[in-house]
């Protein structure tokens, strides 16, 4: 799995110096060197700032791949993030800000969230909800489903969001594996100004199951059938009895799946204590979270995002996080800055999508806002381009004299940041950063052996952090593969590389890799490389069959805004990825879109745009945007 490096860079981009005097992680190597050294009293450490009814009694018991933490321990996460906040005098501070397409607002409280968390609790609690049934939540992006998640977390149930839009067969099937008890959903979504109809599909995805289903009802009370309840009589019709149900440390908290290229959907397992403890440690350390700030994750409650940084450590740490319904460019490209002004937003996570989206639309647009509250912009997802990390700390970050732009890398099945570049240390372009704390992060090759700095090879995580899955829910040997592929480390699925200042860069899926006479490349280098022309916004990079090369590269792109498609614009792309990447990189064919194929969570969909080239199965396209 020898994998070229082709796109370097010089590059250093630096946050300002009053950020980095003021982060609240100063010695980021002494810290890492500490979280190694000593993973016991770190992250135990860290643990110790949370409530725990029975404190652990060891931190962490390791036999590869079996991992398990705060060993003895019993607490319960939406406890720590309502009760503990409330008792240490937080209970008027907003702990949720909603705000609609429209720009209407609504707020909650951290007393008031504790309220209707322990009313809706008591209500499915008599729909007959304990400890250890599973909840499905089919809900748009309210303050409604995240009552919904805490509410079941609260009772030592487990809750497993489905991204409210997924089709007929997608719902069915998490319900179906995870063995759903409950189904809570919502009857629409509102999504540029249309009514996004969820009824229909839940309804049809529950045909003949045996569930309850609480409907959460935005266009009318519906007349309900036997078995089915509404949502806000459920909440209002019951006093706030219920208490927060305390669990073992290792005790699941949420299902999430995560769309596999072939099969079926995974069900990652994520628990109440290592989840807390993890996804909290890098809000206050890697996104620099301080008490008073507005934090604005643009995700969904459907997405591991939305789970770690909307609803979950946000609300454990005590700050105020926002949540905005809707399309980042509806009804104008400046609806997040508008949203940055409105709230004096201080720290905002986003995607490379988005950000490539911003720049399609142009500087004008964050320009017509007052950003200056805006002191660090995270982004990840799949690997952030060069130039459009150039763009947003341009643009976004003032050239680094207000903020900082800080690339990182984790996935679904690893809760929290894992590669990322600290407020502390200089940005490298084409690079997502550093392993963070608890992180011992390698590149190797198919055998496991360590491949030189500057040449790629599969990302591999030597140890695990709180933070890390369990199991895949109801095949644990699926679990078992991420740590056979490559025996003792654990295979993320990305091919990196790494350089000799320990920077990491991801240069695509192992899926995607792309195998040019007899040079192996990553996708991200290609992708960057078309995306700093200054016609395009967006790329996809596919290798297919050719006759002398083996593999040629077929580019897609969509123009930013003013650009119009020709044979002129074509060549000119072709030579400057040439330029930049030199001939063996260089794509053969380019194609115009209107739009990439991707998840709804953002992710360029590769293996789709191969399988239409080839006219093969694309595997699960249940996440599929439509």
């Amino acid at each position: 799995m020898a994998v070229e490096k082709i796109l370097r860079t010089e590059e250093r981009l630096w946050a300002p110096e009053h950020a980095r005097k003021a982060a609240n992680l100063q010695d980021f190597q002494g810290e890492y060197q500490r979280s190694l050294e000593d993973p016991e009293g770190f992250w135990g450490g860290w643990a110790k700032r949370f409530y725990w009814e029975r404190p652990f009694e060891r931190v962490l018991e390791w036999n590869l791949p079996e991992h398990r933490w705060f060993l003895g321990g019993t607490t319960n996460a939406a406890y720590n993030a309502l009760e503990r906040n409330v008792e240490r005098g937080l209970r008027n501070k907003v702990a949720l800000l909603y705000l609609s397409e429209e720009g209407q607002e609504a707020k909650l409280t951290y007393g008031e969230l504790l309220d209707r968390v322990r009313r809706l609790a008591t209500g499915l609690r008599a729909l007959g909800v304990g400890k250890g049934d599973r909840v499905v939540l089919y809900m748009p992006l309210t303050l409604e489903g995240v009552l919904a998640m805490l509410a079941t977390a609260y009772l030592g149930a487990i809750h497993g969001v489905v991204y409210a839009g997924l089709g007929v067969g997608a719902l069915r099937e998490r319900i179906l594996d995870a063995g759903a008890k409950v189904l809570i959903a919502g009857d629409v979504g509102f999504r540029r100004g249309k009514v996004v109809d969820l009824r229909s599909i839940a309804e049809e995805a529950i045909r003949d199951l045996p569930l309850r289903v609480v409907w959460f009802q935005r266009l009318g009370k519906a007349e309900l059938p036997p078995g089915h309840h509404d949502f806000e009589e459920l909440l209002w019709g019951h006093p706030p009895e219920a208490r927060a149900e305390m669990v073992e440390a290792e005790h699941p908290l949420f299902i999430l799946y995560t769309s596999g290229s072939t099969g079926k959907p995974k069900g990652v397992v994520h628990v109440h204590g290592g989840y807390m403890v993890g996804t909290t440690y890098h809000l206050r350390t890697f996104f620099d979270v301080k008490d008073d700030d507005l934090f604005f994750a643009t995700s969904d409650i459907g997405w591991i995002v939305g789970h770690s940084y909307m609803v979950y450590a946000p609300l454990l740490e005590g700050v105020t996080s926002v949540l905005r319904e809707g399309a980042p460019d509806y009804p104008d490209p400046g609806a997040f800055w508008q949203a940055v002004e409105r709230y004096r937003v201080n720290v905002m996570f986003t995607a490379p999508t988005a950000v490539r989206l911003f720049m399609k639309f142009g500087p004008e647009w964050p320009k017509k806002y007052d950003l200056s509250s805006l002191r660090l912009l995270a982004v990840a997802g799949e690997p952030l381009n060069p130039e459009a990390l150039r763009w947003a700390y341009e643009h976004l970050a003032e050239g680094g004299r207000r903020g900082f732009v800080a690339d990182n890398w984790w996935q679904t099945e690893l809760g929290g940041p894992t590669l990322g570049t600290p407020l502390t240390l200089p940005a490298k372009p084409g690079y997502a950063g550093v392993p963070l704390p608890g992180v011992e992060a390698g590149v190797v090759d198919e055998g496991g052996r360590p491949v030189p700095p500057g040449q790629g090879g599969l990302l591999v995580l030597r140890r695990p952090f709180p933070h890390m899955m369990r199991t895949v829910w109801g095949n644990h040997d699926r679990y078992l593969q991420y740590w056979r592929e490559v025996p003792g480390v654990y295979v993320a699925g990305d091919v990196a590389s790494q350089d000799e200042e320990g920077y990491f860069s991801v240069l695509g899926r192992a899926d995607d890799v792309l195998n040019v006479a007899g040079h192996r490349i990553g996708t991200a280098d290609v992708e960057s490389a078309l995306v700093s022309h200054p016609a395009v916004a967006e790329a996809a990079a596919i290798g297919v069959p050719d006759p002398v090369k083996g593999e040629a590269i077929k580019a897609f792109v969509v123009l930013r805004l003013g650009q119009a498609p020709s044979e002129e614009l074509k060549e000119s792309i072709l030579q400057h990825v040439r330029r930049e990447l030199g001939p063996i990189a260089t794509p053969s064919e380019v194609v115009f879109l209107d739009k990439l194929p991707k998840t709804r969570s953002g992710k360029i969909l590769r293996r789709l745009l191969k399988a239409q080239e080839l006219g093969r199965d694309p595997g699960d396209l249940s996440t599929l945007e439509e």
